[in-house]
């Protein structure tokens, strides 16, 4: 349980990696937020390092968040280690770096060359271990396109893998065509399995990045009696922010997910810590990537590794409950 490897491209990392959207800091679309509040960089860099000393190997980014903010912060924080991490990015966002203002969408082959060589300048490195499409409901044959232009990344040098950050099954097998796609990502966690998506892993020897595996904080968070800040992305109300309303968790899953903490908490584990074990037993292929912004975060996800999986009687049960 202390590594996996992603799919068919051999590159193995640990079992657990770190999300970096929070760190990215503010970003608007319209008025509206998409980042979670003002970061503390310094904060964010002890946690960084904390993290990779306690073995966590794959960071995970994004060239919108914070309007490339994340990725400069993970870049100056963990450039001396560089060739002992792996980094994940992504592309197909646009946005203006001054006001920090998310501008729409490029799913243009230029533009694919266009973010790389900017993440690249921002990260602080000369190559991307995985280069992820962010566009989840791209029409498949633009992404086709798109996937053959990351074939030429690859034999370039600048890439060594890359995949698409979707949570359609059907997308995903488009990517999956490629020689060098390596990876999903998509959501998965204790209150949104995944069933659909497993076969497509096996299928074709990818992995999954799991992305929200803590439920936006749901998963995190023992008690909620405050509403969160305007400027935080779970009080914005977009569609797709199932797990909170108005800053506020949902009635809905924190009902379920209080049926089964004393599950994921057991054998001394925090929520946290079970709700990736969790993860871990679901599918031997899903790599979890919490995010985090500080110390302490870092170390009690990392804590998770010690623990291992659920066992398959703790995963069953933990079935039987939810899907009652």
């Amino acid at each position: 349980m202390v590594t996996r490897t992603l799919g068919r491209s051999g590159i193995e990392v640990s079992a657990l990696g770190v999300g970096t959207w929070a760190m990215g800091g503010p970003l608007w679309d319209a008025g509206s937020p998409r980042g979670w509040g003002p970061a503390d960089d310094e904060a964010s860099a002890r946690a960084l390092r904390r993290a990779f000393d306690l073995g966590i190997t794959l960071y995970d980014t994004a060239s919108n968040y914070g309007a490339g903010h994340a990725e400069r912060v993970l870049g100056s924080a963990l450039g001396g280690v560089r060739d002992q991490i792996v980094i994940a990015t992504k592309w197909g966002y646009t946005f203006e770096s001054d006001t920090r203002q998310a501008t729409g969408e490029d799913d243009s082959p230029e533009f694919v060359r266009a973010s790389l060589t900017a993440s690249l300048r921002r990260l602080g490195t000369d190559y991307v271990d995985v280069f992820q499409l962010h566009l989840g409901g791209l029409d498949p044959a633009r992404a086709a396109a798109l996937r053959d232009v990351c074939e030429e990344l690859v034999a370039d040098g600048l890439i060594r893998a890359y995949g698409w950050s979707t949570d359609d099954p059907a997308r995903a097998e488009v990517f999956a065509a490629g020689k060098h796609c390596t990876v999903v990502q998509a959501e998965l966690n204790v209150l949104n399995d995944r069933q659909d998506m497993y076969p497509v892993l096996d299928a074709h020897d990818i992995a999954m990045l799991c992305k929200g595996p803590l439920a936006m904080g749901l998963l995190a968070r023992s008690s909620w009696d405050d509403r969160l800040p305007t400027e935080d992305v779970r009080s914005s109300g977009v569609e797709w922010m199932r797990f909170f309303t108005d800053g506020l968790p949902s009635p809905e899953f924190l009902s379920k997910r209080d049926a089964v903490r004393d599950i994921l908490t057991s054998d001394g584990r925090t929520l946290a810590q079970g709700a990736l074990a969790w993860i871990w037993a679901r599918c031997d292929r899903a790599v979890p990537i919490p995010g985090v912004r500080t110390v302490a975060q870092a170390e009690d996800n990392a804590g998770a590794l010690a623990h291992g999986p659920l066992t398959p009687d703790q995963l069953s049960e933990v079935e039987r409950i939810l899907r009652a």
